[in-house]
């Protein structure tokens, strides 16, 4: 019997919806993700490439759709803003973890009150919170290896092309297409600019995800865990945005968390023996890998959530420990802090879903 219900439970966990693939947008993405690629292996810079990339996905994910003028506008506002928290998420990624953590915990509480300003801010703010995070993870690596140099600036900028890119690339559309307004295109994220109300449990909501993501930070950077960047990184992601989503998403996100660690950290260990020329090669395949994942991303995002979740959290691990040695004990913790990452998440959001019930059920004053 009890079987029975673990596999029901699985079933729906990994239920697909046919009507959610979407392949031509995923083919669409890769088109476009291919130019910074081949950018920066032509220059020979591939430490920028996760930050031209996020930018360029991440200004796809925001785009309001409508007339171009509108759509321009506001793109160039929210790469603006990310090129901001881009230079405090690499300028910030050596100094004292104190200083990570204050500025972890202020990054995801703005991001957790824009909702103030409609729901689609909100999400355009959560994903600069997400590549903070990112950022903040990447900066910290690069700062442990001396023999990888990476500039402030030059990140930035990484972005920021990132972003004008598709700009760019809508611009083009725009003409082709006869100058018409375009609809949104990610037709299933929250379009509703409509301001809202902050009530009580939506200011603490955002409170308690601040101060879970200052602690893991605390914890990764404080304790000097090795690889325990992997830790803020996989409490975010199993965190969810808000109090409405229920179990069944938050299972999935627990299942693609770690799917996706388990998929990075065997992917990780294939430069363990490489060396010279042939490592050379290999780092360029991880990145092809990690390219193909996200596109996969865009297209089942919609098919099956802890699956996207999965393809996700490996194409963003792969991205972010590419330039570090690998080894096995190097892929336990890995492992290791993501599951903990995670079973903090889900614990925060167990506890402030008790929180929300409780004060939903306190009588009026």
């Amino acid at each position: 019997m009890r079987g029975r219900q673990v596999t029901g439970w699985l079933s729906k966990v990994f239920e697909l919806n046919p009507a959610g693939i979407n392949w031509p947008r995923a083919v669409m993405f890769v088109d476009v993700a291919l130019v910074p690629l081949v950018v920066f292996w032509t220059i020979g810079h591939e430490q920028y490439l996760l930050s031209a990339l996020f930018g360029l996905v991440f200004a796809g994910l925001a785009d309001p759709g409508g007339g171009y003028g509108r759509r321009a506008s506001h793109n160039a506002v929210f790469g603006l803003t990310g090129a901001g928290v881009t230079a405090l998420g690499f300028g910030i990624g050596g100094v004292a973890w104190g200083w990570l953590v204050l500025a972890s915990f202020s990054v995801t509480l703005v991001a957790g009150l824009t909702v103030a300003f409609g729901v689609r801010r909100f999400v355009d703010a959560l994903l600069l919170n997400v590549w903070f995070v990112v950022a903040l993870a990447v900066a910290f690596s690069f700062h442990q290896h001396p023999r990888l140099v990476s500039h402030t600036w030059a990140q930035v900028v990484a972005w920021a092309g990132g972003a004008a890119l598709w700009i760019a690339v809508t611009f083009a559309a725009w003409l082709v297409c006869g100058r018409q307004d375009r609809p949104q295109p990610i037709a299933e994220l929250p379009g509703d600019t409509s301001r809202r109300k902050l009530t009580g449990p939506l200011i603490m909501f955002a409170l308690i995800r601040a101060l879970t993501m200052g602690g893991t930070v605390a914890l990764a950077f404080g304790l000097n865990l090795s690889h325990g960047y992997w830790l803020p990184i996989a409490a975010f992601v199993a965190m969810k945005p808000d109090l409405e989503q229920g179990m069944l998403v938050a299972v999935q996100r627990l299942s693609g968390a770690l799917i996706g660690a388990v998929v990075a950290a065997l992917l990780l260990l294939l430069p363990t023996s490489a060396h010279g020329l042939r490592l050379f090669a290999v780092d360029r395949g991880l990145e092809v890998v990690a390219l193909f994942l996200l596109m996969h991303g865009v297209a089942i995002r919609f098919w099956n959530y802890a699956l996207y979740c999965a393809v996700i959290a490996a194409a963003v691990l792969i991205l972010v420990d590419l330039p570090q040695p690998s080894d096995y004990a190097a892929e336990g913790y890995r492992v290791l802090w993501t599951l903990c990452g995670v079973a903090i998440g889900l614990l925060v959001m167990f506890l402030a879903g008790l929180l929300a019930k409780r004060t939903a059920k306190a009588p009026p004053a």
